[in-house]
């Protein structure tokens, strides 16, 4: 008896190691929501929340790699400025969520911006992590249809 109750006090104890989860594939979407809604009222800003704001982001299109979140900001918005009107409207398709262990993810998409005169599409993997703040895109590559 005695060893049955330190057994169920060991096990209730014990570690139970975190896994990536349906609440997780629901953030991930969540943060692209929010930058797909943040986009589509010409807010660059908000679009950028779902970014981690550090150095070590990377944003890879058109052949260029930019490192870190005021780059990637800058390139933003030197391209599309900061409004409706330069901005446009951005669609996404998400193709798949792969899981990377509890604490990362890949999501595989299409976009497609239109009414604007950078108009065009292509396809992007983002890597996005939990961090303190919530699940972030740590790591952006962007590529255009030909």
């Amino acid at each position: 008896m005695r060893f049955a109750l330190l057994l169920v006090a060991f096990l209730g104890c014990a570690h139970h190691p975190r896994m990536f989860s349906p609440a997780d594939d629901k953030a991930a979407r969540s943060v692209l929501d929010a930058q797909l809604a943040a986009w589509n009222r010409g807010d660059l800003d908000g679009y950028m929340a779902g970014y981690a704001k550090s150095t070590d982001l990377v944003f890879t299109s058109g052949g260029n790699i930019r490192r870190g979140w005021q780059e990637t900001y800058d390139k933003y918005k030197a391209k599309y400025g900061g409004d409706t009107a330069t901005m446009g409207k951005l669609s996404f398709e998400i193709l798949s969520i792969q899981s990377l262990g509890a604490d990362g993810a890949i999501v595989l998409g299409r976009w497609k911006l239109t009414d604007t005169p950078v108009a065009g599409g292509g396809v992007f993997s983002v890597a996005l992590e939990r961090r303190p703040e919530g699940w972030r895109v740590v790591h952006d590559h962007t590529s255009s249809n030909p």
